[in-house]
């Protein structure tokens, strides 16, 4: 396999009428080494978001969600306890929360083989897709920095400046693939001729909806699949610290943060239980 994915027939993607091309570029683990909303669990601690009580309620169900032994029902019941969690929270505290933290919490975790397939497809022509089932409040601004031309993320309802506690839209598992033909449909995307990138095996129905599907630094299940499926494998291994282009604006880690969070203070418990038996 040659050291970049990029086929040279796509070059110039843009430039051909009915025949654009893009990159989707899945975010936690495929373009940063970790998870987004889980970056900014001691923050939301520590703002008086969560207490430990609500981290503890959530650490098992998120942590089957984590090692991908979570089924749909365990899944749906993990996303309707998060929604619940964040109704009313005040979306200015939560972007002040956030906004204050995110370079510090998000930059030195940026791959820099993403960064640079990124400006590989920026070269070719390509637009250059973020999609993330965490909130768009927290992926766009990330996005921003990383010079991406669009964001698919989770929607989470809003009022009165408050959330309360409806996804409007739930970015994961087949939901990616779903808006990424949406997102095609509206902007003359050739999905035969696109990319998608992604570590998850979640993330299977989003790299089966394009023509050149790659697994990042994939684990034993999602290689076996990327070989059943003729898509190519990626290894990243340099985080390194992205300067940034952009003035962050408001942002939110809500979906997710309480599973990640709380997966955390569960292993501290666990391990300090054993000290001290």
């Amino acid at each position: 396999m040659s050291t970049s994915p990029l086929d040279p027939r796509q070059h110039g993607g843009r430039a051909s009428a009915g025949r654009r091309v893009a990159a989707f570029f899945d975010l936690d683990k495929t373009i940063i080494a970790t998870s987004s909303t889980a970056a900014f669990s001691t923050s939301f601690l520590a703002g008086g978001l969560l207490t430990r009580g609500d981290v503890l309620r959530s650490a098992y169900a998120h942590f089957l969600f984590l090692v991908g032994s979570a089924d749909a029902d365990q899944t749906e019941r993990m996303r309707q306890h998060l929604s619940e969690l964040a109704t009313g929270w005040e979306v200015a505290k939560v972007t002040q929360i956030v906004a204050e933290t995110v370079h510090e919490h998000i930059d030195p975790y940026v791959y820099a083989e993403a960064v640079e397939l990124m400006a590989e497809h920026h070269e070719a022509g390509h637009d250059v897709v973020v999609v993330s089932a965490s909130g768009t409040e927290l992926v766009e601004p990330i996005a921003a920095m990383l010079g991406a031309d669009h964001v698919i993320a989770t929607r989470l309802a809003v009022a009165d400046g408050r959330f309360t506690g409806e996804i409007d839209f739930y970015a994961y598992g087949e939901n990616k693939a779903t808006a990424i033909r949406d997102l095609a449909a509206k902007r003359g995307y050739d999905l035969e001729r696109c990319y998608a990138y992604s570590d998850s095996i979640t993330d299977a129905p989003m790299l089966s909806a394009v023509g050149h599907g790659h697994a990042v630094n994939p684990d034993r299940v999602l290689r076996r699949l990327a070989a059943e499926n003729g898509w190519g494998m990626l290894t990243f291994t340099r985080p390194v610290a992205l300067r940034p282009r952009v003035r962050v604006g408001p942002v939110l880690a809500a979906v997710g943060l309480l599973g990640a969070a709380g997966l955390a203070w569960w292993w501290r418990r666990r391990r300090d239980g054993r000290a001290t038996a």
